[in-house]
């Protein structure tokens, strides 16, 4: 009563007063609940509290006078109206394209609380919760409302964590396949406290449940494959420890007629790296180029040498002669 009072106060009045007879107050106690209203912090309620209540007191003041006129004149006084029903009060469903609602096209005021960002999660909370449902702007919007400060409370403020929460919310409620999620909100099979508390796991419909679990299983079972094993060699130098603990592994990483590809892996500081054949074919061809020049020259000095020393010798023996 308290949250409709709030979200449509005009709607509240025009509905109460049309049925405002003694029977209805003893059935719904509904003269206590906005009396108590009169001391609301916010003006407006406090002074549309008062005016309802005087309304009442008129209008019972005035059936009570005709029942004792009545007596007195020997008439039976005509039986009271049956007070409308609080469903019968209620406003009637959505009539539209219910997959494009939106607080701007239901024109719903979304401002309840005086805090843009507040109102502006409040509207976002009203068009998760209003995507493809039936239910009136009047319901909807004093859900989302709620929702919103079930919210507020929890995390203590509007902080990152809220507005996270706020965003998720929205995306749940949105999703196609999650139909089911707005509806037990609505009816209040998931209370605002409880919904603004769910884990992510729990927020996901049945359908997106079991598609992460088909794709985790599969993931497993890749996972589960044999890994090709790596040798460990010192011919590989790390760049980054100097050691030569090196384990590699080769794989065709392009086409067939291309050399493989080698994947290094320090054991030592975990250093990572990859050579392809193809530098490795230039390292090892320079390699063998230096050696054979270094050979060369080690072999042009030693014929040098033998060649001083057999001239060396032959003049020897030239002078003996």
């Amino acid at each position: 009563m308290r949250t409709f009072l709030r979200a449509y106060p005009d709607l509240f009045v025009s509905r109460i007063l049309a049925n405002a007879h003694l029977t209805f107050f003893q059935a719904t106690k509904a003269g206590i609940i906005v009396a108590k209203q009169k001391a609301n912090p916010n003006k407006d309620i406090a002074t549309l509290a008062s005016e309802i209540v005087l309304k009442w007191k008129k209008t019972i003041e005035g059936e009570k006078r005709n029942k004792t006129s009545a007596a007195k004149n020997g008439v039976s006084s005509p039986a009271p109206a049956t007070p409308a029903t609080p469903a019968s009060m209620e406003p009637k469903g959505f009539v539209g394209d219910a997959s494009k609602r939106k607080w701007e096209t239901d024109k719903v005021d979304t401002k309840r609380t005086g805090i843009p960002t507040r109102d502006s999660c409040i509207g976002l909370i009203y068009n998760g919760l209003a995507f493809r449902s039936e239910e009136s702007p009047t319901h909807v919007i004093i859900k989302a409302i709620e929702v919103e400060k079930a919210a507020y409370d929890h995390f203590k403020g509007d902080n990152p964590e809220y507005r996270a929460k706020i965003r998720s919310l929205f995306q749940n409620l949105k999703s196609p396949t999650n139909q089911q999620l707005g509806i037990r909100v609505m009816s209040g099979d998931i209370t605002p406290g409880i919904f603004v508390t769910m884990p992510q796991e729990a927020l996901k419909s049945d359908t997106r449940r079991k598609e992460d679990e088909k794709l985790a299983v599969e993931n497993m079972k890749k996972a589960q494959v044999p890994m090709a094993e790596k040798s460990i060699s010192d011919v590989f130098k790390c760049a980054k420890c100097g050691q030569k603990k090196v384990s590699y592994s080769q794989a065709q990483t392009r086409s067939a007629d291309e050399p493989m590809t080698t994947f290094c892996t320090c054991t030592v500081c975990g250093n990572r790296w990859k050579v392809s054949a193809f530098c490795l074919w230039i390292i090892f061809s320079v390699i063998i180029n230096l050696s054979i020049v270094l050979l060369d020259f080690h072999c042009t000095k030693i014929k040098i040498s033998l060649r001083m020393v057999f001239n060396g010798w032959f003049g020897g023996v030239q002078e003996l002669l």
